[in-house]
């Protein structure tokens, strides 16, 4: 018989206190989102770009400082490819005059600034990129859901789905609660966030099929400790190096990339738990059995010769 021996960390001991931590977080998140609702970017909103060049680098803070005292609201600044570009955005109805009006602000105190580009992005190119990016991830989780369902079983399916709507859920919270800009780059993050996130889930799950298949034992709970202290030195491993990677998009990428990096550092860490905690907890509640994976053996039928 192929017994099972008890690692150092007992996982499934703390299931409990860590389903009222995950129930926690995706309250807040839920309150943070109807209440405060998302600080949705040009993207998704419409409004004014403009695209200026400096002669020498600028500093970004400067000016949007410059641009707020003149009375412009939700100002953003960034370097858009070398340092001396950047790039405007204001969510405000375009006028022909505005691109003039920024250049002849940022050029008073003797600095050289030339208008690349003035241009509108309107509202209805906001709803179609709002729409389309929502069908995309349900569409997104509908084929893990699948993929989950036919390689494993459809109870590792649910536990796959609850995981990944956990942490976009987290993460998309996040940025209302703090009201952090939600953009494209964001959207992005997300998604690769489900797509990590999944990759260590099957990376447990793949582990806890072959154990259960091994083992005689029916102790569900101790069948997945071991699992996942088996493939706990490969997920640490990963999200340790993906993370050093993020911390240091966060505070050395630039503003271009800062939501994109705070979104993917939060669903790293979010990820990593929930593949734990929801995504391999979650089977116990939902009962998966043995005989969920190993079928029936099949009734042998001898035939007499003549």
């Amino acid at each position: 018989m192929t017994t099972l021996v008890n690692r150092q960390i007992d996982f499934m001991g703390r299931r409990k206190l860590a389903f009222v931590a995950s129930a926690i977080m995706l309250l807040v998140s839920v309150l943070a989102i109807a209440i405060n609702g998302l600080n949705l970017g040009l993207d998704f909103t419409g409004g004014t770009l403009i695209e200026v060049r400096y002669a020498s680098a600028p500093a970004l803070e400067t000016v949007r400082q410059v641009l707020e005292s003149a009375g412009f609201r939700d100002v953003s600044v960034q370097t858009f490819g070398a340092s001396t570009e950047v790039l405007i955005r204001l969510q405000q109805a375009f006028d022909a005059g505005v691109g003039a009006q920024v250049t002849d602000l940022l050029n008073q105190g003797g600095t050289q600034v030339e208008l690349i580009r003035a241009e509108f992005v309107g509202a209805q190119v906001g709803d179609q990129l709002r729409d389309q990016s929502g069908m995309g991830m349900l569409i997104a989780l509908g084929v893990v859901m699948v993929y989950v369902a036919l390689r494993f079983q459809y109870k590792f399916a649910i536990g796959a789905l609850l995981s990944l709507v956990h942490d976009v859920i987290i993460v998309v919270g996040a940025f209302a609660l703090f009201d952090i800009e939600f953009d494209l780059t964001v959207l992005a993050a997300v998604l690769a966030v489900i797509g990590y996130s999944l990759n260590d889930t099957i990376v447990i799950y793949d582990r806890i099929r072959e154990n259960i298949r091994r083992s005689r034992i029916d102790d569900m709970a101790q069948i997945f400790n071991e699992s996942i202290n088996q493939t706990l030195s490969r997920t640490l491993a990963t999200s340790g190096t993906t993370l050093l990677v993020l911390l240091a998009l966060v505070f050395l990428g630039g503003e271009m990339i800062h939501n994109f990096a705070i979104a993917m550092l939060l669903g790293i860490i979010i990820g990593t738990f929930s593949s734990i905690y929801v995504s391999s907890a979650l089977l116990l509640p939902l009962k998966l059995k043995r005989a969920d994976l190993i079928p029936p053996p099949k009734e042998e039928h001898e035939e007499e010769l003549p």
